[in-house]
């Protein structure tokens, strides 16, 4: 039974046989999806008492949590502007608990310092400079808005007294604007000011958001033509991969000889034009021009060896790439819904990110309130409990999100790894149900994991983040450059960890074993097939890369042609101020459309480039250990004619036996014949 750690528990039900370091009696009786149990229950049972928490935080949020407090803002007595407010018990101020039905908007005395100015509620925000005393009691006439205390009749105003602590605000007081329900003064040097007054001129920014909305069915019906071109572009990109791949392959070999080549012809010329000058005349500057474009043309010589030669080695990997372009384009024939798992996972994670939000929202108003002794205010403060809820919060959207990621992935890896490992393809019967009926009932616990991991190196990159942002201002670029460094190293190791990750979900949809097993395997099945690797992720990205933009260029060329530019004399369509802003949006979403459908296109690629290497390193061709591939993989194996002799006869020998079983059955369910 294969053996388990690192949060791993396999639930003894059946027997599961390892993909490596077995023995030749062991590798005889491997049968792939076959052999299935429980694998890191533990993890598992921790990412449900974990949620559990999650749920506990919510109950807890929407309990004590206000949300219109946030939303509509408060004034500096508790009360909640533009709603009625009950009387809270523990806070004794005669302007608490105040009906604000017809007060929704918050006015700050000081807008520069609101934490130490008074907060009222008022009616209307001041749309005019008020440059004294007058001017305010003139504003609450005849808006019905005063901008004193609840208090401060308006014949009071004038002797009610001015100051950022009230009753009434110091001149002078500019226009104001609404913002999220907040009076923000419309000169204030804040990035929302300036942001609102954008929106509310008819500027350039005005305009875009205008051409983008006019334009909003022509968008749409752009992004559901680039849906379609996406899903052409899976089924026919495996019918051009190799020549784009030989092309490729050629433009670079010719570019890196005419490189080379040139720079020596650069040489001998400034070389030639160097020693023609007389001795005495030559100068310094030209001679090491002489020199350093020799040392270039040597650089560049090795370089193009090396490349060559890289290409040479690579060839046959290059065809292999090919070869499993072309078997990814029949999976998608078998399980044509497969590019459609992208859809569900983003529908799971914008409802998660919906439920999150919300109890963020009710989490940030969960706190206390109490009075101020020095200012006689009411104040919110967070229980110390809340203060970890946060991180617990945070920690729960990077787990669950990437939770889900690892279950997209697994069900592709399992859909792929049943199609490959069916000897028979016209018996693949619902591949993708299988797999996530599979994923459910045994490897919950191996996603758990997996996604663990990530979570365990995204965090401190997010904390690094936090801290860089925070030293922004400082003029310590020894600091700086390290958090950099550091960022960077994380960022290429979360990467590496999803590769690996991924590849271990394959082999858990092979084998059915935990997760720290199958990442041991799929990391040294990775390191033996390092060039075959090296030639999918770069030639093989490249070739999906292209795809991508083929996408956008077809969607690109038919919007301009839709919201041509129009002529002075004949406009085509008057609603449009700027006919790029709509094309470049279409664009935009052309490309990360492309990018959704043709990354299940990669890593259906990976996932085959895995299963192949595991079958030629289980299977040998021999009688009982035939391979699982297609035959245009087996001109890859070593052993090739021979393990096709051996197919030949297996499946010659299954015929005859099927067409023999067929024929004694119709014997004996043949009446006449029994008679006779």
């Amino acid at each position: 039974m294969g053996k388990t750690g690192c949060l791993c528990c396999d639930c003894p039900t059946r027997e599961i046989s390892p993909i490596s370091l077995r023995d030749e009696e062991e590798d005889e009786r491997w049968q792939p999806l076959m052999d299935r149990s429980c694998t890191d229950v533990i993890a598992l049972v921790i990412f449900i008492l974990f949620w559990v928490g999650m749920f506990f935080i919510a109950a807890y949020s929407i309990a004590g949590g206000n949300a219109y407090r946030l939303a509509y803002g408060t004034d500096s007595y508790g009360n909640v502007c533009g709603m009625k407010n009950e009387k809270n018990a523990n806070i004794n101020l005669k302007s608490a608990g105040l009906d604000m039905t017809g007060r929704p908007y918050v006015f700050f005395m000081d807008l520069f310092n609101p934490a130490d100015a008074l907060e009222i509620c008022v009616s209307k925000c001041p749309d005019q400079d008020l440059n004294s005393i007058q001017e305010v009691q003139e504003f609450a006439k005849n808006s019905s808005s005063s901008l004193c205390e609840y208090d401060v009749k308006q014949e009071n105003i004038l002797t009610a007294g001015q100051s950022h602590l009230g009753p009434c605000p110091s001149t002078p007081v500019k226009a104001s604007t609404s913002f999220l329900n907040r009076c923000v003064p419309k000169d204030a040097p804040d990035f929302l000011v300036k942001f609102m007054a954008i929106l509310n001129s008819y500027d350039i920014f005005y305009k875009v958001l205008s051409d983008v909305f006019q334009a909003r069915a022509e968008i749409a019906g752009m992004c559901v033509l680039a849906l379609v071109v996406a899903l052409l572009m899976v089924a026919l990109i495996r019918f051009v991969a190799g020549f784009v791949m030989w092309i490729f392959m050629g433009i670079v070999a010719v570019a890196s000889i005419v490189g080379t080549a040139l720079l020596w012809w650069t040489y001998a010329t400034k070389n030639q034009e160097y020693y023609a000058v007389p001795e005495n005349e030559r100068l310094d500057e030209n001679g090491k021009d002489v020199t350093a474009f020799l040392v270039y043309s040597i650089i560049a010589t090795i370089a193009t060896v090396v490349l060559l030669i890289v290409l040479i080695v690579m060839r046959k990997r290059v065809k292999l790439v090919v070869a499993l372009f072309h078997e990814a384009g029949k999976v998608f024939m078998h399980t044509p819904l497969l590019v459609l798992q992208p859809l569900w996972t983003f529908i799971a994670l914008a409802l998660f990110f919906i439920y999150w939000t919300a109890v963020l929202v009710f989490l940030a108003t969960a706190g206390e309130p109490t009075v101020d002794t020095s200012t006689g205010w009411v104040t919110y403060r967070d229980p110390e409990p809340v203060r970890y809820m946060w991180w617990y919060h945070v920690v729960g959207l990077i787990w669950t999100s990437e939770f889900f990621l690892a279950c997209q992935q697994m069900v592709i890896a399992g859909a792929v790894t049943q199609v490959y490992f069916t000897r028979d393809k016209k018996q693949v019967s619902s591949p993708i149900l299988k797999a996530t009926g599979r994923l459910i009932s045994y490897h919950l616990g191996s996603v758990a994991v997996g996604s663990f991991i990530i979570v365990l190196v995204k965090i401190p990159r997010l904390i690094l983040t936090y801290i860089q942002a925070k030293l922004k201002d400082k003029e310590n670029s020894c600091v700086q450059f390290t958090l950099k460094c550091c960022m960077c190293c994380l960022w290429c190791l979360e990467n590496c960890l999803k590769y690996l990750n991924y590849n271990a979900y394959t082999v858990i949809a092979i084998e059915g074993t935990s997760f720290c097993t199958a990442a041991r395997r799929a990391f040294l099945a990775l390191v033996s097939n390092a060039l075959r690797v090296v030639a999918i992720n770069s030639v093989g990205d490249f070739v999906l890369f292209l795809g991508k933009l083929g996408v956008v260029a077809i969607v690109g060329a038919i919007s301009l042609i839709i919201f041509r530019a129009p002529s002075e004399v004949e406009r085509t369509d008057a609603r449009l101020h700027y006919y790029a802003v709509p094309i470049l949006v279409i664009c935009v979403f052309a490309f990360f459309i492309a990018h959704c459908f043709l990354s299940v296109y990669e890593m259906v690629v990976d996932t085959l480039l895995l299963c192949f290497c595991e079958d030629c390193r289980i299977n040998d061709g021999s009688p009982g250990r035939e391979y699982y591939m297609d035959k245009s993989l087996l001109e890859f194996v070593e052993n090739s004619s021979e393990a096709l002799k051996n197919l030949d006869k297996k499946k010659k020998k299954e015929t005859a036996n099927a067409n023999a079983n067929e024929h004694v059955e119709l014997k004996e369910t043949d009446p006449a014949e029994n008679a006779v």
